[in-house]
């Protein structure tokens, strides 16, 4: 069984032969673990990728994303970082006052993808190829106004609000539909939805006003026979039947900041967990011994014949020991799957 065919047989509920594998690495740990890491891809090599963007022309930004200093992302957003590694915060926004939103420029660039490459891509490899697609319609807005300011506005609904979302809605539609054609396997969509304890807006506004987003973009997926993955950090439990609704295959969330058995009561069978693995607590203090224990509680809880896939997290804090006995964990034969 290749891991194309790993992934695809997981999402659908029929009975791949081990759950697949993904490891994110965060620039903080490539730094910091070279040799760990290299170890880690060769003992449990992913059977997930995303394809490279392939742009004819690359996005207009400035500084290193990822570096000290200032960078200034793809829609104008300037983000100032003090540690290497990480992603910086936007001090102030492009959008202070509504006067300003005719100046943001949706970034066209993201469209210029050379199909042709992103194919050759995926018809070299037998591993499941997600687009990276950078849809976050929440977390951008975030960006452009500053979130004491964004949540303002939803409360307050000013109409240059919508029309600022409408433009961004159109272009991450536009977006989708290009790598739609492409040969991926599966299109992304991100958002941080979450806070440590809930929500970080209430259910009911969520519905209204972003819902209908996330359906547009699980349309244009069923449309061309993607499958839709998505991310979100934060306890998030009160829009998860929201997203299996709207036709999310894949998630990626929090699930130790949630009852992890009430979802798997809830959603295992319904929607494939991808991943996570505790790294506010588990990979930066935990033993091997309770992160293994944290793989068998996972996998007791979503797996259904499929319905989770083996992703973690190598980021900020995180012990090298710690996140190879994951993929260790996700190994054992399912007769050995109790805590």
């Amino acid at each position: 069984m290749n891991s194309r065919e790993r992934v695809t047989r997981t999402l659908a509920f029929r009975s791949p032969d081990r759950a697949p594998r993904q490891l994110w690495l965060l620039p903080w740990a490539e730094e910091r673990y070279p040799r760990e890491i290299a170890r880690l891809r060769e003992r449990f090599p992913d059977d997930i990728v995303t394809s490279p963007p392939f742009f004819r022309d690359p996005p207009a930004t400035t500084g290193e994303e990822h570096g000290p200093g200032t960078y200034v992302d793809e829609w104008g957003c300037v983000f100032e970082n003090i540690e290497r590694g990480m992603i910086g915060e936007v001090k102030s926004p492009v959008v202070r006052t509504w006067s300003d939103a005719e100046r943001v420029r949706t970034p066209e660039e993201r469209l210029s993808v050379d199909a042709g490459r992103v194919n050759g891509f995926v018809s070299g490899t037998d591993r499941f190829v997600l687009a990276p697609t950078r849809v976050r319609p929440f977390e951008q807005l975030q960006y452009l106004r500053r979130p004491e300011n964004l949540f303002l506005d939803l409360a307050e609904r000013p109409k240059e609000l919508f029309k600022l979302l409408n433009r961004m809605h159109d272009f991450y539609k536009r977006e989708l539909e290009l790598w739609a054609s492409t040969d991926v396997d599966g299109l992304q969509i991100q958002d941080d939805w979450g806070g440590q304890d809930a929500l970080l807006v209430s259910p009911a506004l969520w519905r209204e006003i972003f819902k209908p987003l996330y359906r547009d973009y699980a349309a244009i997926a069923r449309r061309r026979g993607k499958y839709l993955f998505m991310h979100s950090d934060g306890q998030i439990t009160d829009i998860i039947e929201d997203l299996v609704d709207v036709g999310v295959d894949a998630l990626n969330s929090q699930l130790f900041c949630m009852d992890i058995e009430d979802l798997g009561r809830r959603f295992a069978g319904r929607l494939t967990f991808w991943g996570e693995i505790d790294r506010q607590r588990l990979l930066p203090s935990g033993s091997v011994e309770e992160v293994r224990a944290a793989v068998r509680r996972v996998r007791r809880a979503f797996w259904r014949n499929g319905g989770a896939i083996a992703q973690c997290e190598f980021g900020p804090g995180a012990r090298p020991e710690n996140v190879e006995a994951v993929f260790e964990a996700w190994e054992e034969p399912i007769s050995k799957n109790r805590v």
